[in-house]
């Protein structure tokens, strides 16, 4: 590990007790946001008022649906772990929480089950760990940090925009949001900031040759 120490030092440990609150708190957080979201989706049309409005205004059951914010708050959660072993651990816990309570939701409350669907969250759950093992590092020192951040901003920027040769969409004000966020959590100085930006630009080129939808 001495050369991913060199990109980033994990800090001192919490006490356990506290430790094992963090994780808990951050399951916790998966498992309310997941049946939020379902709640969502499935009772659109009866929805309060003014829960409505602002799902009618920004399409939020939609946006929910998406792999975008879930992307961020993990990278969010792996940044501020004190160490990558750590943010695994805090991602691993907050995506089994929020994949958990979401079919759950949908399976006893909704009445149906997407068994293809759910398969690619379980997935995506259980390979999380990894990458926010890497993901800890973005905001760490030299190349690998650099490479990791270009990486996660051009997934963001894929899930973003729409584009082809001669047009550029934004997905939603929600995606942009996200995005925007997305490098404010990784950013550096303002130089290597618009550097990381325009690195991340053929990231998402890349993958968007190789995912050709939004996800």
């Amino acid at each position: 590990m001495n050369c991913f120490e060199k990109v980033r030092t994990p800090e001192r440990h919490d006490p356990l007790k506290k430790e094992i609150g963090i994780t808990a708190g951050v399951l916790l957080l998966g498992v309310c946001l997941g049946a939020f979201s379902k709640f969502l989706d499935y009772r659109q049309a009866e929805l309060p008022p003014f829960l409505s409005l602002i799902d009618q205004t920004l399409d939020l059951h939609n946006f929910f649906g998406t792999f975008a914010p879930w992307v961020v708050l993990a990278v969010f959660l792996s940044i501020k772990s004190s160490s990558a072993f750590r943010a695994g651990l805090h991602v691993f816990a907050f995506f089994a929480g929020m994949v958990t309570s979401y079919y759950l939701y949908s399976n006893f409350v909704a009445g149906f089950f997407p068994k293809s669907y759910a398969m690619i969250w379980v997935a995506f759950t259980f390979l999380s760990p990894v990458l926010a093992f890497f993901c800890w590092y973005a905001t760490g020192k030299g190349w690998f940090a650099f490479a990791v951040s270009a990486g996660i901003l051009g997934f963001l920027i894929h899930c973003t925009l729409a584009y082809g040769m001669w047009y550029v969409d934004v997905r939603s004000s929600l995606h942009l949001l996200l995005l925007i966020l997305g490098v404010a959590i990784l950013r550096k100085s303002w130089k290597e900031t618009i550097g990381l930006v325009a690195a991340s630009i053929p990231v998402a080129i890349i993958l968007g040759m190789l995912i050709p939808f939004g996800i």
